[in-house]
């Protein structure tokens, strides 16, 4: 059997994707652990959708973090590939996500993590 084709979209004016610089710090928690700190973040804005701040992956504390074998895929960004935070319990799972080859339209969250904020404890946006 043949592998289904995905479909691939691009941002435009019916579905806009920016990405830019968050000008501030980004704190991430769970279990009074700090799992990300950075100056670095990148805040995506996609269609309506809430914002999403992407923590550079050398900001957040990968050894708190366990990879999931759970995967998505969006036309606009790619593959999608997840991480648990055990330390946060059942909650945490599948908490932390990252387009590890995103398309070219958003390349540079490649390298980056984002978290669900009902699955941690606090992202906490400084100044």
């Amino acid at each position: 059997m043949a592998a289904t084709a995905r479909a691939v979209k691009r941002p435009g004016a019916d579905h806009p994707i920016t990405i830019t610089p968050h000008p501030g710090r980004i704190v991430v928690t769970v279990a009074g652990r700090v799992i990300a700190d950075t100056r670095a973040a990148l805040t995506l804005r996609e269609a309506a959708y809430p914002p999403v701040h992407y923590v550079p992956r050398q900001d957040v504390d990968m050894t708190l973090l366990t990879r999931t074998d759970h995967a998505t895929y969006c036309p606009y960004k790619g593959d999608c590939s997840y991480f648990s935070i055990p330390a946060g319990g059942p909650r945490s799972t599948n908490a932390v996500w990252s387009y590890e080859s995103p398309y070219e339209a958003v390349a540079p969250i490649q390298n980056h993590l984002a978290f669900y904020p009902d699955r941690v404890d606090a992202i906490t946006e400084e100044t």
